[in-house]
C-alpha cells in the first residue's frame, strides 16, 4: 500500500484553498500554517476538518474526468465513444485501469487521504481551544466520525476488506499493512456512525444549510442502511444469513422513523431543487456553463450544442419501465405494451429520465429516425442522430443527465446535484432487506406504493391476479419487482452497477446481449421501431471476479507484498 504518510499536514492544509463557495468550505486565511497554528485556533480547526469533505464523491460523469458514468458500465447505457476509458469499462479490462481510474485509483487514494484528515482532526481535537459557548467541538467531532465511516464504505463496496487505519500515521513510521477483512470493516465503520450519532445534529440553521452537504444524523443512519443492505447481500453474505438482512431492514426503519424526511411530490425534478423533503444529504450543484464537461462532452449530442452525447441509455434499461395502466412489466402479456408504441402508457419515470424519438424537448420533436428514399435508396437522418454510434449510439439520450435549459444558444440554470442519500432509497432498502428476512409483507408494500404513487404508477398489491400491479405472494417474485424498483427510481443516480455488483448478478445482467431502438420515419410521417442489437463493440464483458475491483496496482507494487490482490485480477 502506499505510505499514507506522503499525504503530509501541508497538502491537507493546501486542500482548503480550493473555492467551493460553499458556507462551511470557505477557504483558509493561509495555507502556510504549522500544525499547532491550526489546531491552537477554533476557527482554523473547523475549516480544516471541512475539508475532509472534498475527498468525497461529489459529480456523476468522472471516470475518465467526465466521460463515463456507472451508467456506461452496467445495463443502464452504452457509449459510441472509442477512447480508452470507454473500452476499458466495455471490455472489463479495469485491471489495466487505463482511463478508468476515477473510480479505482483515484477514488482508493482520494479516500485514504480524506481518512489521514480524519484521523489527524480526531487526534488533535482535545487540543483545541474550543469557545465554552455554542462551540461547534461536538458537530465536527460527529463529522470526522461519519466522514471516515463514508469514505471508508465507498472503498468496502469497490474492493471488499481494505486496511483498516483509525489513527494518525507518524512520517517515519511503517505504514504499510496488510488488508483487514470485510466484515472487520463492517464493524469499524458502524463504530463510527454510532460515535457520530451521538455527536450529530438531526438538521442545521439556515446559515449551515445542511443541503450544501453537511452531515446529520439522519445521513450518518442512511449511511448505516446502506452499508448493512450490501453487507447482506450475497457478494458480502453468501449464506444468506438472515439476520444480516434483518439488521439491514431495521437499519432502514430507523431513518423512516425519524420522520423527517418524506417523498417530495415531483419525480422529474428530482437533481435539479435547491431543497427538498426528500434530500438527506446531497452536493448542491450550482448552475453551470454550457461548457460545463458534464453536458458538453457528455449528456449534450451536437444537435444540442455537445459533441457526441456519450450517455445513451439502453434498450435494456427502457425495457424495465412497467406500463402505468396495467402496473405489469412489458414481458407479462397482459401488461398492454404495443411494440408498435413502445412509449405510450409508460411508466411516467421513462419520460422523466429517457430522451426517446419524437418527445417533445427544447421547443422541438427530437428527431433520432433514418428515413430511405423509396426511389434512389439514399439514406437521410434525423437532426438528433447522423447514422454512426457518436450521435447516439441507442437512439436515446439520458434526460436526467441534460436539463433542458442546456444546449444551443441557452444558458444553463438548472442545478445537477450530486445525491448522497435520498428517502426513495431508504424505502427501497427496506422493501429489499425486509423481504429477503420475512418474504413479502404488508410493510414492504407499504414502501413500495409510495414510490409508485409519486411516480403516478399503480399500486402494486397481492390479492387480484387480474388487476393492475398484481405481484404472485412469494419472496422470488418480489425479489424481481424491488430490484426493477430501484433501477427505474434511482436510474443514472450511481446505484446501478454497484447493486449489480452487491447482487453477484453481472453475468445476467451486464454480460447479456445490449439492445438498441431503431427508428424508421415512414414517408407519411409515422414511425417504425425495431429493436436491435448493437454491434459488437458496444457488448460487454463481465466476469464473476469483477463483482470487486482489483486493488490499484501502483497500491499493490508499494506494498512490498503485504497487500493481497482481489482473485481474478492476479
Amino acid at each position: 500500500m502506499k505510505k499514507i504518510n506522503q499525504l503530509i499536514f501541508l497538502f491537507a492544509v493546501t486542500f482548503m484553498a480550493i473555492s467551493c463557495k460553499k458556507a462551511f468550505l470557505d477557504k483558509a486565511p493561509s495555507v502556510n500554517l504549522s500544525e499547532d497554528r491550526v489546531f491552537s485556533d477554533p476557527v482554523l480547526a473547523v475549516q480544516y476538518a471541512n475539508n475532509a469533505y472534498n475527498f468525497l464523491i461529489q459529480d456523476y460523469a468522472r471516470f475518465n474526468t467526465h466521460r463515463a458514468i456507472t451508467g456506461q458500465f452496467s445495463d443502464e447505457a452504452v457509449s459510441g465513444n472509442t477512447e480508452i476509458a470507454v473500452r476499458t469499462i466495455t471490455q472489463g479490462t479495469y485491471h489495466d485501469h487505463t482511463g478508468f481510474s476515477n473510480d479505482i485509483v483515484d477514488v482508493y487514494t482520494r479516500s485514504y487521504a480524506g481518512i489521514r484528515i480524519a484521523n489527524v482532526m480526531l487526534s488533535k481535537i482535545d487540543g483545541v481551544n474550543w469557545p465554552a459557548v455554542n462551540s461547534p467541538r461536538n458537530r465536527v467531532e460527529g463529522e470526522m466520525h461519519f466522514i471516515r465511516a463514508f469514505l471508508y464504505f465507498e472503498l468496502i463496496k469497490r474492493f471488499g476488506g481494505v486496511v483498516l487505519i483509525d489513527e494518525r500515521l507518524e512520517a517515519n513510521g511503517v505504514n504499510d499493512f496488510p488488508r483487514n477483512t470485510y466484515q472487520e470493516c463492517v464493524d469499524f465503520i458502524l463504530k463510527d456512525l454510532d460515535a457520530a450519532d451521538g455527536l450529530l445534529p438531526l438538521n442545521y440553521s439556515t446559515t449551515l444549510n445542511v443541503d450544501n452537504g453537511r452531515a446529520t444524523i439522519g445521513s450518518s443512519k442512511a449511511l448505516r442502511s446502506r452499508l448493512l443492505l450490501y453487507a447482506a447481500s450475497k457478494l458480502n453474505n453468501d449464506a444468506n444469513d438472515l439476520n444480516k438482512w434483518k439488521l439491514a431492514a431495521d437499519a432502514a426503519k430507523a431513518v423512516m422513523d425519524l420522520n423527517e424526511y418524506s417523498l417530495q411530490a415531483t419525480y422529474a425534478d428530482i437533481l435539479n431543487v435547491p431543497t427538498s423533503t426528500e434530500y438527506i444529504m446531497t452536493k448542491i450543484r450550482g448552475p453551470r456553463s454550457n461548457t460545463d464537461n458534464i453536458f458538453y462532452d457528455f449528456a449534450l449530442p451536437p444537435s444540442a450544442g455537445g459533441i457526441t452525447g456519450q450517455l445513451n441509455p439502453t434498450q435494456n434499461h427502457v425495457d424495465l419501465y412497467e406500463m402505468s395502466t396495467t402496473g405489469r412489466p412489458i414481458t407479462d402479456a397482459a401488461s398492454g405494451y404495443n411494440p408498435a408504441a413502445p412509449y405510450t402508457n409508460r411508466d411516467p419515470r421513462l419520460a422523466a429520465n429517457i430522451l426517446y424519438n419524437d418527445v417533445f424537448w427544447q421547443g422541438r420533436r427530437l428527431e433520432m429516425w433514418s428515413q430511405v428514399n423509396p426511389t434512389t435508396g439514399a439514406r437521410t437522418f434525423g437532426r438528433d442522430y447522423n447514422g454512426t454510434i457518436n450521435y447516439t449510439a441507442t437512439r436515446y439520450y439520458s434526460r436526467k443527465m441534460w436539463p433542458e435549459v442546456y444546449g444551443v444558444n441557452k444558458t444553463g440554470t438548472a442545478l445537477l446535484n450530486y445525491i448522497y442519500f435520498r428517502y426513495a432509497e431508504i424505502l427501497l432498502n427496506y422493501a429489499e432487506a425486509q423481504n429477503e428476512f420475512s418474504g413479502p409483507d404488508a410493510s414492504i408494500l407499504i414502501a413500495l406504493n409510495l414510490i409508485r404513487a409519486r411516480a403516478g404508477m399503480p399500486a402494486l398489491q397481492t390479492t387480484n391476479p387480474a388487476g393492475a400491479g398484481y405481484v404472485p405472494e412469494n419472496r422470488d417474485d418480489f425479489r424481481k419487482r424491488i430490484r426493477n424498483e430501484r433501477a427505474v427510481e434511482l436510474a443514472f443516480e450511481d446505484s446501478r452497477w454497484y447493486d449489480i455488483q452487491r447482487w453477484k448478478a453481472g453475468p445476467e445482467i451486464v454480460a447479456q446481449p445490449m439492445f438498441g431502438m431503431d427508428v424508421i420515419k415512414n414517408t407519411n410521417g409515422s414511425f417504425t421501431y425495431n429493436k436491435v442489437l448493437l454491434p459488437i463493440g458496444l457488448q460487454k464483458t463481465f466476469l464473476d471476479y469483477m463483482h470487486r475491483y482489483p486493488i490499484p496496482r501502483s497500491e499493490f507494487f508499494k506494498s512490498q507484498g503485504k497487500l493481497i490482490q482481489n482473485p481474478g485480477w492476479e
